[in-house]
């Protein structure tokens, strides 16, 4: 890990020179102009911008190292020391570089799945995050950052409870996505649900990320819907995709075979939400 961590930082600061130097030249027009005060005060255009590392499948690197997912006392522990090992060495580039870094839960929308097509044509018997339905043909995809396996749980506080010491040793983005199975029509239960999660936990950042469907006719409709209910027509399927949402059939072939076995949360109801206020 440390030595992948200083290729990235080799590769991290030859990429700043580069487009320090484009910059300068004019290629970047708008960027010069937006960042021309910054360029006054430090003779640098980049220099309040971070340099990002950060990681993906912890879940399976516990599963393949200590036979264990992360979801277990062992694998969050490892995922933690993980974690803080590579805060201390961004710390020491930045004291080494003069530059900014940060530890970021990678997005990741493609490389879950192109590293895990890699990984396990090299190494066969690497167990990435769907093993029993890559032997059904599936393709294979590694659960992104230090997430919790995307059918782990449908109790989106058991997540919060299990990734508050996780998220928050991120210094760049993350995220916590809550992938709700349809709508909630309720606004103020979404308020609610923000609220009480904020209070009660130290998590950066969360989304409340309703599933739905399109109909080419009838518009809008109500979670996952392969057909519509009103004139049989396929519909498109909408889920975020990590950062955004796109229609599920677009997605790549990796990130496909993560939404057909993903485990939706269920709307926590406002017994359920108090219930976790008093805890």
């Amino acid at each position: 890990l440390s030595d992948l961590m200083d290729l990235a930082k080799e590769s991290l600061e030859i990429k700043r020179k580069i487009i320090e130097n484009f910059t300068e030249k004019g290629l970047y027009p708008y960027s010069k102009f937006y960042l021309r005060q910054i360029k006054q005060r430090f003779d640098l255009y980049w220099t309040n911008h971070f340099s990002t590392i950060g990681l993906i499948g912890m879940n399976e690197a516990s599963l393949n190292l200590l036979d264990t997912p992360i979801a277990t006392e062992e694998g969050k522990n490892f995922a933690i020391n993980v974690l803080d090992f590579m805060r201390e060495k961004l710390s020491l580039y930045q004291e080494e570089t003069s530059n900014s870094y940060n530890l970021e839960a990678t997005p990741a929308e493609g490389t879950t799945y192109r590293l895990a097509k890699i990984d396990k044509k090299r190494y066969p018997d690497i167990k990435c995050a769907n093993e029993p339905q890559i032997k059904q043909g599936a393709k294979p995809f590694y659960t992104n950052s230090t997430h919790l396996p995307v059918n782990h749980t449908d109790d989106l506080f058991e997540a919060f409870d299990h990734q508050d010491d996780l998220q928050k040793r991120y210094t760049g983005g993350t995220v916590l996505h809550g992938f709700i199975g349809e709508k909630i029509d309720d606004s103020d239960t979404v308020k609610n649900i923000i609220r009480k999660t904020f209070e009660k936990y130290e998590l950066p950042y969360l989304t409340i990320t309703p599933t739905f469907s399109v109909c080419p006719d009838h518009g809008y409709l109500n979670g996952e819907q392969q057909s519509c209910p009103k004139c049989s027509k396929p519909c498109e399927i909408y889920s975020r995709v990590v950062g955004y949402y796109r229609p599920v059939d677009q997605w790549n072939e990796g990130k496909r075979s993560e939404f057909d076995i993903r485990e939706e949360y269920k709307a926590p109801t406002m017994k359920k939400l108090k219930k976790e206020a008093l805890c």
